[in-house]
């Protein structure tokens, strides 16, 4: 199932994506696409629609429904082998201020779908998880999926409580599943006006003149992955990796955040005003992800370097109209 979707009776396997409006999932929604697979998405009503190319494809349905309905959920997981789980209602910022919602938003939501996906027959669960929050404070880097999980934000909870669950229903209930504990992505595709994804951010305050926040003297080091290799990568998860289930997926590399501005001035040729805030206690030194388990099981490594990945956003958003930016 690497290349195509089609099974062996000829049918296409179908997959669910929750979050295929989002940053991540509309680019996934191109490539199960691309290969092959019939795709159905869920979203909120009057949300924001895919564009007009993607939402005409044959293979493509959209449903309306929302995340926490459990009835949306049963008809969105009706006759589909694969669901991706990219859903999140909250940032590591956000859950901060509301644990409660985090809980009852993501993971109350989460074991609902669980449930329903063993009801309905789903063979298997992709989740996305965060390779940046679930560990915590790094003992040592790059980090191993087997080092302690001590998260020090809600989201970094939630995220480790879900993949637990994930664990709970194989045991229980022979549901498989796999997670990815992402970096932190970037690309053409993600919103440089919120408050979300450093380079996203930072990309867009530099193109339209405004000045650029850092929080701490700027030297907290990330994991940064470009987007192509994120959707690879969960792409590979669709097929089975033995006994193995929970894989780091970034690009082994850290960047501190005034790196990160420096190659945004090369790119653009503008130059950062930066401004420099206290820095935050949920921000940790410095996260980045060891990914030889996911080469090793996976068949998977990063192809996109920082640099190229960078220019390729730089050019994409350039492209776009003011509005864009």
């Amino acid at each position: 199932m690497s290349e195509t979707g089609r099974v062996e009776s000829g049918t296409l396997k179908r997959c669910l994506v929750l979050g295929g409006r989002g940053f991540i999932g509309s680019h996934l929604v191109d490539a199960l696409l691309a290969r092959g697979y019939a795709v159905r998405c869920l979203y909120r009503p009057h949300g924001v629609l895919l564009h007009e190319e993607r939402s005409v494809h044959p293979n493509l349905e959209i449903l309306e429904g929302d995340f926490s309905n459990g009835a949306d959920i049963a008809n969105a997981l009706q006759d589909c082998e694969i669901c991706f789980h990219l859903i999140s209602t909250t940032l590591p910022k956000s859950s901060n201020s509301d644990p409660m919602f985090d809980i009852e938003s993501n993971v109350v939501g989460t074991v609902r779908l669980l449930t329903q996906a063993v009801k309905s027959g789903v063979k298997k669960v992709i989740f996305t998880s965060s390779g940046g929050t679930v560990y915590g404070v790094p003992q040592q880097t790059p980090i191993l999926e087997t080092h302690p999980t001590d998260p020090i934000v809600p989201y970094g909870i939630t995220k480790l409580a879900i993949e637990k669950y994930l664990y709970l229903f194989r045991v229980l209930y022979n549901l498989d599943y796999t997670v990815l504990r992402l970096a932190n992505p970037f690309g053409g595709g993600q919103r440089v006006n919120s408050s979300q994804g450093a380079i996203a951010v930072f990309l867009g305050k530099v193109l339209r003149g405004e000045s650029v926040e850092i929080w701490g003297d700027g030297s907290v080091v990330r994991d940064y992955i470009y987007i192509d290799d994120v959707v690879r990568a969960l792409l590979a998860a669709v097929d089975d990796a033995g006994n193995e289930r929970v894989f780091n997926i970034g690009s082994g590399q850290g960047h501190s955040l005034n790196e990160v501005l420096d190659s945004i001035e090369v790119a653009t040729g503008r130059s950062a005003n930066r401004i420099y805030l206290p820095s935050r206690l949920f921000d940790v030194p410095a996260s980045v992800l060891s990914i030889e388990k996911a080469n090793q099981f996976l068949g998977w490594t990063p192809k996109v370097s920082f640099e190229e990945g960078l220019k390729r956003f730089a050019i994409w958003v350039s492209e776009r109209s003011d509005k864009a930016i």
